[in-house]
């Protein structure tokens, strides 16, 4: 009996469209995406950066596990050998269904049992992060400063690239 070995990749999809807090006209566009719609997008940008070997190579084992429109993270399964390829795909994501996003991977893992220990770390840091900036901002709402952060995130991700 062979066992499939997989990685499993912990994404967040930042919105670009919640970096001007000041234009916030509701809820984040990422509101609308879904599993689906992440795998589409994920396949059409392996097939158009790495043809169909890629996809051929990545196909069989990709699968979007877990996506919640509150975080925007994201939780994808894909073969232990060709990870690479997964990630490559992810990194050169610019859009899902015309909703512009900026995708970081915060943690590859061989389990999901650590990703989802991982996700649950990073959500503590940004509810911590959240509560230190809404106690010494004053009354400002939380959607406020989840923005901020938001904003903060991409400006950061931006800085990473150049």
């Amino acid at each position: 009996m062979v066992r499939f070995k997989n990685r499993w990749l912990l994404l967040e999809f930042v919105d670009t469209s919640t970096a001007n807090v000041s234009a916030a006209k509701g809820p984040p566009n990422t509101q609308s995406l879904d599993g689906s719609l992440i795998y589409n997008a994920l396949r059409d940008s392996i097939v158009t950066n790495f043809g169909d070997t890629g996809w051929g190579a990545v196909g069989m084992s990709l699968t979007v596990k877990y996506f919640s429109p509150t975080t925007n993270l994201c939780i994808i399964r894909v073969a232990r050998d060709h990870h690479r390829i997964a990630w490559g795909a992810v990194t050169l994501l610019a859009s899902i269904h015309d909703v512009r996003v900026i995708p970081r991977v915060i943690h590859v893992s061989g389990t999901i049992k650590h990703a989802q220990l991982s996700a649950i770390a990073h959500n503590r840091e940004l509810i911590a992060r959240v509560r230190s900036k809404r106690k010494n901002a004053g009354k400002h709402s939380v959607t406020t400063h989840m923005m901020t952060i938001s904003h903060e995130v991409l400006v950061r991700s931006r800085l990473c690239r150049i």
